[in-house]
């Protein structure tokens, strides 16, 4: 009696496009990390240090994940220059003092900039455990479907 593996069939993409390079999974962490000092700096009152942190924190995890020629590219394509300029903008005012200002103007940069990452995002969201259920409800899954229409990354 022989016996043989399961036949899986292969991936329509090979194997080095589903995982992240080491680089990329630092960039990663560091938007995490600034992610995370950004909310934390919020929630404590617009605290200027904390704020500072984790727009830099933030921009690094940008640029070592994409690497600095993509990163150019991406923050300066003619579409994007808006965005760039009032993500920039707010993150100066941040550092100057002007938090709550600068947070403010930061964000509309940062809804202009990365906002066609939102539907990927979301996409990805559903898919997890936990965080899916929650976007599978009735009510939400209605609002975030007509976000959700494509699954490509905009680079």
């Amino acid at each position: 009696v022989s016996i043989t593996p399961p036949h899986h069939p292969p991936s329509s993409h090979p194997p080095s496009s589903r995982m992240l390079s080491d680089q990329q999974k630092i960039g990663v962490l560091l938007m995490g990390f600034g992610i995370f000092f950004t909310f934390f700096g919020v929630i404590l009152l617009f605290d200027r240090g904390l704020l500072a942190i984790g727009n830099l924190l933030f921009l690094a995890g940008v640029c070592v994940g994409l690497g600095g020629r993509k990163t150019m590219n991406f923050f300066f394509q003619k579409r994007k220059i808006r965005g760039t300029t009032c993500f920039l903008f707010g993150i100066f005012l941040v550092i100057t003092g002007w938090a709550f200002i600068g947070i403010c103007v930061e964000a509309f940069g940062f809804i202009n900039l990365f906002g066609d990452f939102f539907p990927v995002a979301f996409a990805f969201l559903k898919r997890m455990p936990i965080i899916g259920s929650f976007f599978n409800l009735p009510g939400v899954k209605q609002l975030f479907d007509r976000y959700v229409t494509g699954s490509s990354l905009p680079l």
